[in-house]
């Protein structure tokens, strides 16, 4: 896909994006507000009770991070107006019906505008309690692929799941799509219906309240159902199985919106740009990382040889913007949603060794920063101009090896 393509096609576009405020989300409007400042508009919508703190959450949570540092030192002061131009924060819920945009003017103005629909919007907790998955990871996918059916001039709705819905697969696993009630592996119940789940969800919940059950066993029983039923039809956790039930709604019910579907594996931080290193909270195997360099996790039990499946953030995004532009120009039908895995483990794998190379050197490299007197700022927000404090320091394992 040639780059000018794509700041073609999104010259004069309006694009819906749902889950902004999420780690991809925001390299995304980041990325699609540098490289084509001619595209017509970006409708970001936001859990918030009304515009003012749907743009208030914009501003604090996406514009004015550190993540948009290239746009600000491009627009300078003009900044602001180029955002109030080409973005509208949009106050809505993906778990209600119309993305609970109430604004009916606003609503019908996005159907009649509206050229893609994203959806990065996920809870990515793998033991996240049951309803709360089913609600955002399953059901509020079929919201958002309700509302992009009846937005006129919609070319394409583009929906990012991830790689392990895949399951506990090993070997080459091909881009396939799931059929409604599928199962995994050598789950021999009965087939899965969406509907008995959320039946089930609400069944429990209600006897809890008819308990007066506590909050911690609301939760504690919640997260529990989700596993349970997770590895009931082959499914490891709450997560990859609710995001798969997501896939399976999109696939059955898109008639014939072209519907894309991407799934990245682990997602690291960003490799090239705008910022390089960037990420936003402790990830996925950054809280390992950052484990074994506080001394709270002195070994990590594994095969050296695994490899683990990494992937920077800003190449998903790449992926994501390619696959729309691509899709979206060719404007075939196809009855299946088209899949794109995003991964590194066939051309670039990183093992679980090279792993333990790369965040020693790194953690030695900043020891000796500290030594030569470099300020650092700890978790206890104490500063160091000098030598180790044994007790705060999160390099506390590395003196020892």
């Amino acid at each position: 896909m040639d780059s000018v393509d794509i700041i073609q096609f999104l010259e004069n576009k309006t694009i819906l994006v749902i889950g902004a405020t999420g780690f991809l989300g925001k390299i995304f409007v980041e990325k699609t507000l540098r490289i084509q400042p001619n595209l017509k508009k970006l409708y970001l919508l936001v859990r918030a009770k009304d515009v003012y703190s749907a743009t208030q959450r914009i501003l604090n949570e996406v514009v004015e991070i550190e993540l948009f540092k290239v746009l600000r030192d491009k627009w300078g002061g003009n900044l602001s107006s180029f955002i109030s131009e080409k973005v509208a924060a949009v106050a809505g819920d993906i778990s209600c019906d119309n993305l609970g945009v109430n604004d009916s003017n606003l609503r019908e103005e996005m159907f009649r505008e509206i050229d893609v629909v994203l959806n990065f919007a996920a809870t990515t907790n793998f033991d996240e309690r049951y309803d709360v998955a089913l609600g955002t990871n399953t059901m509020a996918a079929f919201h958002v692929l309700s509302f992009a059916k009846r937005c006129a001039k919609i070319k394409m709705f583009l929906h990012v799941s991830t790689a392990y819905v895949c399951g506990e697969m090993s070997g080459v696993i091909t881009e396939k799509s799931f059929y409604l009630g599928e199962t995994l592996g050598e789950s021999k119940t009965s087939k899965l219906d969406i509907n008995s789940e959320k039946k089930l969800v609400e069944k429990t919940l209600n006897q809890l309240q008819a308990e007066n059950a506590t909050k911690e066993a609301v939760n504690s029983t919640m997260k529990e159902l989700g596993i349970k039923r997770a590895r009931l039809y082959g499914w490891p956790n709450t997560y990859v199985f609710t995001k798969a039930m997501g896939e399976m709604l999109l696939g059955y019910y898109k008639e014939n919106l072209p519907l894309v579907i991407i799934r990245p594996t682990i997602i690291s931080s960003i490799y090239k740009e705008p910022l390089p290193g960037w990420i936003e909270s402790l990830r996925t195997i950054d809280s390992i990382i950052c484990s074994y360099g506080k001394g709270k996790l002195p070994c990590l039990p594994a095969n050296p040889d695994t490899v683990l499946d990494l992937i920077p953030a800003d190449m998903v995004v790449n992926v994501v913007i390619s696959a729309m532009v691509a899709n979206a120009k060719a404007n075939q039908y196809s009855a299946d949603p088209i899949i794109y895995h995003v991964g590194s483990s066939m051309r670039n794998p990183i093992k679980i060794s090279d792993l333990h190379e790369f965040y020693t050197l790194i953690l030695l490299n900043i020891l000796i920063l500290i030594i030569m007197g470099t300020k650092f700022k700890s978790a206890k927000a104490l500063y160091w101009t000098h030598g180790i404090n044994f007790k705060d320091t999160w390099l506390l394992d590395i003196c020892y090896h």
